[in-house]
């Protein structure tokens, strides 16, 4: 499984309440909460965002709050990868119940800029700058866990597999 996209580039800390501020919380409709997904850290995220592009985070990336919505937000405003630094445990675990797939790789999350494009093979790990001709590595997730992202998430592989 693969993804390639522009990168939408963040800093440290970026909690929950930033990728999904608590006033949208009385939905969980996934595509009503892509609308307000990063609208408090930056207000055209949506209208610029396209399906497969990937964001990238620097240490602690998705900490606060343990809700679904904030991974659910990004997935549905079509991000097909978030690169961090660092993750906060309950957002790490979050997202992969969902199938988003991210992956923690401190130099790509440092080097790589906003803007650039990127293409991450999830099997391996390889996260490729196309815009700077760079290459990193990340820790690719177990067989296990990979099957839970196709799948789509924890749900749907329980379904799909009894």
């Amino acid at each position: 499984m693969n993804a390639q996209g522009k990168v939408f580039k963040y800093g440290d800390n970026i909690d929950t309440d930033v990728i999904i501020p608590a006033r949208y919380l009385n939905s969980s409709d996934p595509a009503e909460l892509a609308t307000h997904c990063m609208e408090d850290i930056d207000k055209t995220f949506t209208e610029k965002v396209h399906q497969g592009d990937i964001l990238v985070g620097l240490k602690n990336f998705g900490c606060g709050s343990s809700r679904e919505h904030a991974p659910i937000a990004i997935k549905a405003a079509g991000i097909s990868c978030v690169i961090a630094e660092t993750f906060a445990r309950i957002f790490f675990r979050n997202s992969i119940n969902i199938g988003l797939p991210i992956l923690e790789c401190p130099e790509a999350a440092a080097e790589i800029q906003d803007g650039d494009t990127v293409r991450v093979d999830f099997s391996t790990g390889v996260i490729q700058d196309l815009t700077q001709n760079k290459e990193y590595k990340a820790q690719p997730f177990p067989p296990f866990m990979q099957k839970i992202i196709e799948a789509g998430g924890l749900i749907n592989y329980v379904n799909q597999n009894g």
